[in-house]
């Protein structure tokens, strides 16, 4: 019976450090400390919205708390002032999502937009503030995936619905079949965390890879040990309040409560992209701000990544929120953020003409 329990413990022990994978520490470099900034008078609106969204599903519990959370991020795009043609996927012939395209927009140029939500809400209406403004700005036709999402899904499924989105993009365009002459991935947050795991994976497929790449606040390790995640619990008006009770759990907790509820390894790959390969990626544009809870694991990403010789540029903004551009255009700092992709995905395409 000793030798059992022994046994037992040492099997539970090995796995928890496979769980957790090997110790990335090595990548942090030193802490930030927010800097000093001016915010635009419109701030203070963006962060009464979060907290409205955040006291969405207050007094609810399970399906009715996330069905009340889902509503609150599809209402987001009421009444903005959106200048795109949204067009309707045709199931038959396409993945879900819808077609967003601005006046200027060619066909030829396409971009593969996946939302953020933490895997469990969002949708291509919640975050059409950022996809008509992307298609106005890189003169692209944008096509947002309607991704499956959990609990529902496994989050595997809605990774390969944005694997076969990609796939299917490069052959077929808003008016039917035709070969994309620029291509581009981008996505915020958990849609952010899928481009990474996406361009990683279409390496290994060694499928044609997108121009260009860009991931707003990307969730890149779910071993939950970037110092960030809990160093910046207070100053995140967005995800503190959500996950401060998590932080306070022992890391081997989340671990295996990621394992169970994901079915997946904390430190695989997919789920992970930190984790992957990162060599040969396409030129990458990762957005985050100093005070958000995600701002190590874009860093850790960002120091890897040029370790192994892939272009990834890192932009940290002071002062904001997590996915801040999601306000624009009327919040200032979301819409220069904004043009900041616009210019770097036009400049993508140049250095890809050469």
């Amino acid at each position: 019976m000793i030798w059992f329990l022994t046994a037992l413990i040492i099997a539970i022990i090995g796995i928890t450090l496979l769980l957790r994978g090997k110790s990335l520490a090595y990548l942090d470099s030193e802490p930030l400390t927010p800097a000093e900034h001016n915010p635009s008078p419109a701030h203070r609106e963006a962060l009464r919205m979060i907290r409205e969204m955040n006291r969405a599903g207050k007094g609810l519990r399970g399906r009715e708390r996330l069905n009340a959370m889902r509503a609150f991020m599809d209402s987001m795009s009421d009444g903005l002032a959106l200048v795109s043609e949204f067009r309707p996927a045709q199931p038959e012939t396409a993945p879900r999502g819808e077609w967003v395209i601005a006046p200027n927009a060619r066909p030829s140029r396409r971009i593969l937009y996946i939302h953020g939500g933490a895997w469990m809400a969002g949708s291509p209406r919640s975050h059409r503030a950022i996809t008509d403004r992307l298609s106005q700005l890189a003169n692209a036709c944008v096509f947002a995936v309607d991704y499956r999402l959990m609990p529902e899904h496994r989050y595997r499924d809605g990774l390969r619905d944005c694997q076969s989105a990609y796939q299917w993009l490069l052959g077929n365009g808003p008016d039917g079949p035709a070969t994309a002459e620029f291509m581009a991935v981008a996505g915020d947050s958990a849609g952010g965390n899928h481009t990474l795991s996406l361009i990683a994976w279409i390496k290994e497929q060694h499928l044609q890879q997108p121009d260009a790449a860009v991931a707003l606040s990307p969730s890149t390790d779910l071993t939950f040990t970037a110092p960030s995640l809990r160093n910046n619990v207070k100053t995140d008006p967005l995800l503190g309040p959500a996950f401060r009770p998590l932080t306070r759990l022992p890391l081997p907790l989340l671990w295996w409560g990621t394992f169970l509820f994901f079915r997946m390894s904390p430190s695989n790959p997919l789920l992970s992209p930190l984790r992957a390969d990162l060599s040969g990626l396409p030129p990458t544009l990762i957005h985050v701000s100093d005070s958000e809870m995600l701002v190590d694991d874009a860093r850790r990403y960002t120091h890897k990544a040029r370790a192994a010789g892939s272009p990834v540029e890192l932009r940290i903004w002071p002062g904001m929120f997590h996915v801040w551009h999601i306000f624009t255009p009327w919040l200032p700092e979301a819409d220069d953020a904004m043009k900041e992709i616009g210019d770097f995905l036009n400049r993508s395409e140049q250095l890809e003409a050469q």
